[in-house]
């Protein structure tokens, strides 16, 4: 059941309208069945993984509960982790690993070959794995109690607004809203509502729009050179926010609906001024995700002294995982890899640079600096899409070589110049920048909401008549249903 359609528009109205008419004590069971409802809408049989991870972490949770020794404690995390991750790898990674083990006896000449199993991909089996995951090493850590009631943990893995795409929710925060559900609250209805409509706006009237474009000029590779290749890598950066970030405003403005506070998942990232400064704005629940539970866990102290190329080590190998997170290709492994690298130069940089700009008598937060950090930054993100967004790595390099080669530029431009689509998504691209900088100075929200009730309300039916017109309404899949 995808966001963008009819059937959760009717789905999600009768489940917040039944939420808040039956006994807040039955509310859990309401959810519970509603999530697994919406994921069964995909593929029924599904369901039974998820169902399978909530009973393994709720009795691994259980058991470190009652151990009396951090062995045993430790034991029962490792099943944990072997299950979870074994899931993953099983569903989502082996054909990967099988392939390219294939690749290999080819290119030394044995005929031998491991066979391929075509398992169709569960979706939203990264993120609910990861939800699940973190909450029994929390349990480990002694950060979270273990939950005793089963009902509420299982909705705690499946909650319906969050499930398949995330944010991807830490125990400590989802678990004691479920417990104590918020009464009726009709600002939140309104709030959530507005939210929603606003990632209605980014994923159907920009991302759907600039996927067209896009699409065009990636899936068939060799046929574009110059600016349409420069272009699509552009937009494919905003089209993936806009989608994204669209599904998240979507997935918090429902979950708000009902009283639940999701945690907010990207922050302005394409204004970011470093790489570092890139991955705290952008997917933030899964960048704090890998902090938490592989960087911060890796050794990086030798003789009781922090090692610094330890943690540059450290560094890549989260990267890598993490680029390996987004999908089983090269492709994802070479765009964790980029980045890794990339955040490890400008930790070593980063002095050198300071030192610089002091002697050019220049701050780090002039418009000057900012502009260059701004570029550089945008210019190593394209650079990595090129990678993210491919069909393979040979497709990768041919655009690389292509966007160099500018002998059709100008038949390129009368074409782009004639395409209207192109034209009023780029326009709709400028208006989200625009108006993310000036509600982050002056809440747009809180503005609004000063003005007489009938301009209000003039200004949410216009904006939802805007989304209806102009929106790309064929319900295309969120990008991050992939992963």
């Amino acid at each position: 059941m995808l966001f963008n359609s009819i059937d959760y528009l009717i789905f999600l109205p009768a489940v917040v309208v039944l939420y808040f008419t039956i006994p807040v004590k039955w509310r859990w069971l309401l959810l519970l069945a509603a999530s697994y409802f919406f994921y069964m809408s995909w593929k029924a049989g599904y369901a039974l993984l998820i169902l399978f991870t909530t009973v393994v972490d709720y009795l691994v949770a259980l058991q470190m509960g009652k151990a009396t020794t951090s062995k045993v404690r430790k034991r029962y995390l490792l099943l944990s982790i072997v299950v979870n991750l074994g899931m993953l790898a099983g569903f989502k990674y082996l054909n990967f690993f099988s392939e390219s083990l294939n690749s290999v006896l080819h290119f030394t000449g044995s005929d031998y070959s491991v066979g391929i199993y075509h398992v169709l991909l569960p979706v939203g089996i990264s993120f609910y794995i990861f939800q699940s995951l973190s909450y029994s090493i929390d349990v480990y850590r002694g950060i979270q109690q273990p939950e005793t009631h089963f009902g509420k943990f299982a909705l705690y893995v499946s909650f319906f607004p969050q499930l398949v795409a995330g944010p991807i929710e830490r125990s400590t925060s989802l678990l004691p809203q479920i417990n104590h559900p918020q009464a009726f609250d009709q600002q939140r209805l309104i709030s959530g509502a507005k939210l929603m409509l606003w990632g209605y706006f980014k994923k159907l009237v920009i991302a759907d729009r600039l996927g067209m474009f896009v699409s065009y000029v990636y899936d068939t590779p060799s046929q574009h050179h110059g600016v349409p290749v420069i272009l699509a890598t552009v937009l494919f950066a905003f089209q993936l926010y806009g989608d994204f970030s669209g599904y998240t405003d979507i997935a918090r403005g429902s979950a708000r609906l009902m009283g639940y506070d999701l945690m907010i998942n990207f922050n302005r990232p394409l204004i970011a001024r470093s790489l570092r400064d890139f991955w705290n704005r952008w997917h933030i629940s899964l960048t704090t995700w890998f902090r938490d539970y592989v960087l911060y866990t890796l050794p990086y102290i030798r003789n009781k002294k922090i090692v610094q190329p330890l943690i540059y080590r450290n560094l890549v190998i989260t990267f890598l995982l993490m680029g390996l997170w987004h999908g089983a290709a090269w492709t994802f492994v070479l765009f964790g890899l980029f980045h890794g690298l990339m955040l490890v130069a400008e930790s070593v940089a980063e002095k050198p640079v300071n030192r610089l700009l002091w002697a050019l008598h220049l701050s780090d937060k002039t418009l000057f600096t900012g502009l260059l950090g701004l570029l550089y930054t945008f210019g190593a993100l394209m650079f990595s899409l090129s990678f993210f967004r491919a069909a393979s790595i040979s497709d990768s390099l041919l655009l690389l070589r292509n966007a160099v080669d500018f002998s059709n530029t100008a038949e390129a431009l009368h074409y782009m110049l004639r395409d209207n689509e192109l034209i009023f998504g780029v326009l709709m691209v400028v208006v989200l920048m625009v108006a993310e900088q000036v509600h982050a100075r002056r809440n747009l929200v809180h503005v609004l909401a000063t003005k007489p009730l009938l301009l209000r309300w003039m200004v949410y039916a216009g904006f939802v008549f805007f989304v209806l017109l102009f929106g790309v309404l064929h319900q295309e899949k969120f990008i991050y249903f992939q992963f």
